[in-house]
Formats: structure tokens, sequence, C-alpha cells
């Protein structure tokens, strides 16, 4: 059986439920339904110029649930000012609710001199970004790793306390990968560079996972990858 749809919360119900287009009859033509999670959906990113993570926290759901609700917003609304359709507002799994922003934290595996280590399996440190609505970044903190061979995710843990949502790397193996999803860690693949440009850039939705992972050659390179 397919898992219940979980709530999403929403700061108000429109007043508005439903558009149509000039000179269109009442209950004539083609219609569009768009859920209220949808509506509120368009508001935070396209409205409010929110980025997906912030957006998403806002709603109560991850990342990529939010991705695919703005997404099916956007087709329905682009259906119907194109093809000339009615609009209808209602339905969706919601709660409606204020959520206060917390900022979003995202941790980066780093070098010494400030870049993502290319391998997670070994980092000595971990950068965690905090990062406001806004996309700025608000602060940051040094989580040191396990030190000598052997796996990093013991880490995780400690990540997920202090209420990192991401974790952006460059190559990480699939056990580690487990680990993180364990402690309600998302994984973003196949970053390089300034790990505090990295961080920012998963913020503002402009990285996505490579869905890479670590293999021979990675392994081979650096023990405890995976």
């Amino acid at each position: 059986m397919p898992r219940p749809t979980i709530e999403r919360i929403v700061a108000s119900v429109p007043a508005k439920r439903g558009f149509r287009p000039s000179g269109a009859s009442v209950g004539i033509g083609e219609e569009v339904v768009l859920a209220f999670d949808e509506v509120e959906a368009l508001k935070l990113a396209d409205l409010e110029g929110l980025y997906q993570q912030a957006a998403a926290q806002r709603m109560g759901v991850s990342r990529q649930t939010f991705g695919r609700i703005i997404e099916s917003a956007r087709k329905k609304t682009a259906d119907a000012l194109i093809n000339g359709k009615k609009l209808r507002i209602e339905g969706g799994t919601i709660a409606v609710k204020k959520v206060e922003p917390n900022p979003i934290l995202v941790a980066v595996p780093t070098t010494s001199r400030g870049q993502v280590e290319t391998h997670f399996g070994r980092c000595e440190r971990l950068s965690v970004y905090s990062i406001g609505e806004d996309g700025a970044l608000s602060g940051t903190e040094t989580i040191e790793a396990a030190i000598g061979p052997g796996c990093r995710s013991v880490v995780m843990s400690r990540l997920a306390a202090l209420g990192v949502s991401a974790l952006v790397v460059g190559c990480i193996g699939e056990g580690a990968i487990h680990v993180c999803r364990a402690n309600g860690i998302a994984v973003a693949r196949g970053a390089s560079g300034s790990a505090r440009a990295a961080a920012l850039a998963f913020a503002r939705g402009e990285l996505e996972d490579s869905g890479l992972l670590c293999g021979g050659a990675c392994k081979t390179q650096a023990r405890g990858c995976s």
C-alpha cells in the first residue's frame, strides 16, 4: 500500500478559490485544479523568492518533495494561462499554521584550505554552515571527524543532533549514505571547489545530487570512504 501523504504546512488558505479566463461562461470549459499546498509553494518560491531548502522547511517537507510540488503547481498554472482553462483551488493534505523559520544547517567535508574534501572517507573535519532564508551565510562551526582509517559516518549522529539537514560532498560510499539517511540527513554528491560556495549553492537549489557512488578507484585512494 502507498504511504500516506504527510501534511504540508501552509500559512493560510487563499481567499479566492477560483479564476476563469475573461469572457468565459461559468461552468463551461476545461478546468485545472490547484491544491492548497501547490498555491503555498508558488507563494514561497515565486512571490517571496525563497530558495527551495528554506521553502521546504516552511512547509515541513523535504527539498525533493517541495521540488515536486512546485513543479506540479507551475505546470498547472501554465496550462490554465496558456490554454485558457479555468483554475480552481481546493484540496491537498495540509495543516494551517505559521512556522517560524530556522537557519538551514549544511555540513561539508572540508580541507585545511577551505575546499570540499574530494573523498568523504578521508576527511578530518566538517564545516557546518548556518544559512538564512535569504540565502546568506549567518554562521560556521567546525566538527572534527574520526581520525585514522575507518568509516567517518560515525559523525552523522553528532550532525543530526546539531540539526544538520544536508551533507554536501564530492565522493561518498553507499554505506555512509545509508547512515546519513537513517539520521535524517540528505546527501548531495558531486560538489567541488570552495566548501562555503558549495553549501550556499545547495541551499539555493543550485546544486543537485550527482547520484554517483564511491567505487573502485575512489576506495583505493581513500580508505573508509564507504
